[in-house]
């Protein structure tokens, strides 16, 4: 028992000091309130005391309560990298955003599956027999010993689930929740990962961390990640002057025979400017209702617009997919939607959100590249100190940031050496429920650069990624610093260059 018990707090003292220097990171339910104090205290100031024996003893932290103080339930208490910008956001359950309390939102659960919950309670035993003992509260948690030590996880996540790979398919799948006390939440095979992805929920309150190691060493998995949450990139919100600005004429604008995947809100297919355009529809949040449409609805007549308002690249068509409700998705949805895009073949995937790097997502990303898809992300409006947005920063990905009517650089736009052009996002006119308003983001920049580049393929359908991705560097117009900068990237994307550049 002793072995037991000193190996369990050797197993707690790993998780808590693998955090950040900063904030402590943990979702474990037992930390009481004095010793959150004492983590954050110890990640400050190096100072361990009230961590040694006879500090204060866990209890008193209701089971599933919110870590690091964010008085939330299932939520998981990390330093903000995420802003999000939609005028009225909603939340998902279980996850804080901006530092406050989440705001319940009236639908389902779309971290969960509809008929999720929590795990049932055990019962049974002898009339009159006592209680059964519970767990000692250092017991080591369920399933084999951990492999490689806890992960301090970076950005939001799902706090009670992981993403997993599993190359053996479903028989493996069962074995490995049986082996670690995991249930199994979702599987299905992955076009873009190449194997099984399987969303394995913990129902017993272990950290995701101590999941993720506890499975590292084992040789059915591939690839273990958090299942991160994602936002869409939307800021507060002049005719539009993108046309002009990128160099596109806009009488000869056309995007005829190019199809574009938008990966985003639901959206509103009934708005005049986009009459004919929506090609085709997939849902990856099915039985969770629809709140809003207007993100969407925006980015996709930006790219493809038609009739009063005209697009960008009008002619083109949208292949939707709903992957986001109340700004937010995560990466399992992601995944999918993805997936869904790369199996419709289409030439341009607009991604016009960002969450924390992730793994399987890289992956993805790569693998549609492999297949010659053209992927345009936003770069994120966090501003100049945020970490870098994914997946915007992979390689292999065409990162947007924002710029206003005089070319200066949107306010709240992320910086770094992964932004590679520039293009118009600021006050910009675009599609919104029941009429036209004015939009500002780096999602709607991502959206005029996919919109551009549609217009490149419907004028020469063979150039390659590779080769619109160069002509995009080699031609925009510089801005800021000389070369590409952590500001504007190469400079504003100018449409009629990469047209000439061969």
């Amino acid at each position: 028992m002793m072995t037991s018990r000193r190996f369990a707090r050797l197993v707690l003292a790993a998780a808590l000091f693998a955090a950040t220097p900063v904030f402590a990171q943990t979702n474990d339910p037992s930390l009481t309130p004095q010793q959150l104090d004492c983590l954050n205290q110890t990640t400050a100031a190096g100072n361990a005391n009230c961590l040694q024996p006879g500090g204060p003893a866990p209890g008193g932290a209701a089971p599933g309560g919110a870590s690091g103080g964010s008085g939330l339930p299932g939520a998981v208490g990390l330093p903000e990298l995420i802003v999000d910008l939609f005028p009225n956001p909603g939340d998902f359950p279980g996850v804080a955003s901006g530092g406050q309390p989440a705001t319940p939102v009236p639908t389902p659960n779309p971290l969960r599956d509809p008929a999720g919950g929590a795990a049932p309670t055990g019962g049974g035993g002898q009339a009159g027999s006592p209680p059964p003992t519970p767990p000692a509260a250092d017991a080591a948690p369920p399933g084999p010993a951990i492999t490689a030590p806890p992960r301090a996880i970076s950005g939001a996540f799902v706090p009670d689930e992981v993403l997993v790979t599993v190359d053996g398919g479903a028989a493996d799948a069962q074995a490995l929740a049986a082996a670690y006390g995991l249930e199994i939440r979702s599987q299905r095979q992955s076009a873009l990962l190449g194997t099984s992805l399987v969303r394995f929920g913990i129902p017993d309150g272990r950290p995701v961390g101590v999941v993720l190691a506890q499975l590292a060493g084992d040789g059915r998995t591939s690839a273990r990640e958090p299942n991160h949450i994602y936002e869409l990139q939307q800021a507060a919100a002049a005719p539009s002057f993108a046309f002009q600005r990128i160099s596109l004429d806009e009488a000869a604008a056309n995007g005829e025979n190019v199809n574009v995947a938008v990966i985003d809100t639901a959206i509103d297919e009934t708005h005049p400017a986009l009459k004919g355009v929506i090609a085709q529809s997939f849902d990856a949040m099915p039985g969770v209702t629809v709140t809003a449409r207007d993100h969407a609805t925006s980015v996709a007549g930006l790219i493809s617009g038609t009739g009063d308002f005209k697009g960008m690249a009008p002619g083109s068509k949208i292949f939707h997919a709903r992957a986001f409700e109340g700004g937010k998705s995560t990466m399992e949805i992601i995944l999918n939607a993805l997936d869904w895009a790369a199996e419709q073949n289409v030439q341009i995937v607009n991604m016009s959100f960002v969450g924390p790097k992730n793994a399987l997502l890289e992956q993805a990303s790569r693998g549609a590249r492999a297949r010659g898809m053209i992927l345009v992300a936003a770069a994120g409006n966090n501003g100049p100190g945020a970490p870098y947005g994914y997946p915007a920063a992979y390689k292999g990905v065409i990162a947007v940031t924002a710029t206003d009517a005089t070319d200066a650089i949107m306010n709240q736009a992320n910086r770094g050496p992964y932004v590679y052009i520039s293009a118009p996002g600021v006050d910009l006119m675009a599609p919104v429920g029941g009429g036209t308003d004015l939009v500002t983001g780096t999602s709607f920049a991502a959206a005029v650069v996919s919109g551009a580049i549609a217009n490149l393929l419907h004028n020469e359908p063979e150039r390659s990624a590779d080769s619109i991705e160069k002509a995009l560097a080699t031609t925009a117009t510089d801005l800021g610093d000389r070369g590409r900068d952590t500001d504007f990237g190469f400079g504003l994307i100018n449409t009629r260059a990469a047209e000439a550049a061969k």
